[in-house]
């Protein structure tokens, strides 16, 4: 079983398109969990009756994905974004990465925005993650729980936290699997911010 982990701050805007697109996912029978860190919005108001899970947890991205990985049920966490969609055979898809020996991996990105040169970046993010073994949040990030409890989970930092799981797990579960199936980084992507993230592979 999956169990899809979602962490929230102030995510009125996004929280219900997002889980609503989770919805096949419980329907198969894994399990959706959102981690709020204190939203002073609607944001749990909409997350209730669209995740098996709700729960709060210390601000901060990497303790709220922590937290949701302490409650999780599945012997595979996934780590998204609430402004990204998995692809539409994420499930499939991670199944077969795993049953090739993958204990940890990755989806290629698409940057969905209107900068012109969001595909650019989001075709050097996911060469330079091929190439260095590292993945960001926007990815979505995949791990068996053995190699993320071996790993430590999540260090505990404000920024690119996603970026040192990536290094602990090549440690101690070697390169991730970089899945060609896209997940989509939704609209409020800014071409700034797209490159800032690219960036942080290399790091």
């Amino acid at each position: 079983m999956l169990s899809v982990i979602v962490p929230t701050r102030n995510e009125a805007p996004h929280i219900g398109a997002c889980l609503d697109a989770l919805a096949p996912l419980r329907a198969q029978g894994h399990e959706v969990i959102v981690v709020d860190g204190g939203s002073a919005d609607a944001t749990l108001a909409h997350a209730r009756g669209r995740a098996d899970l709700v729960i709060d947890a210390a601000r901060g991205r990497a303790s709220q994905m922590n937290a949701g990985a302490a409650a999780a049920h599945g012997d595979v966490l996934v780590f998204l974004h609430a402004d990204t969609r998995l692809p539409p055979d994420a499930a499939t898809a991670i199944s077969a990465a795993l049953g090739r020996g993958a204990r940890w991996g990755r989806f290629d990105a698409t940057l969905h925005g209107e900068a012109t040169l969001l595909p650019v970046v989001a075709k050097a993010m996911n060469l330079r993650s091929r190439v260095t073994g590292i993945a960001t949040g926007d990815q979505a990030i995949f791990v068996t729980r053995a190699a993320f409890d071996a790993a430590g989970g999540f260090p505990p930092l404000p920024l690119m936290e996603d970026v040192a799981l990536s290094t602990r797990l090549k440690r101690v579960a070697g390169r991730p699997a970089c899945l060609r199936e896209r997940s989509v980084l939704l609209s409020r992507m800014t071409l700034a911010v797209a490159i800032m993230r690219s960036s942080q592979e290399g790091r």
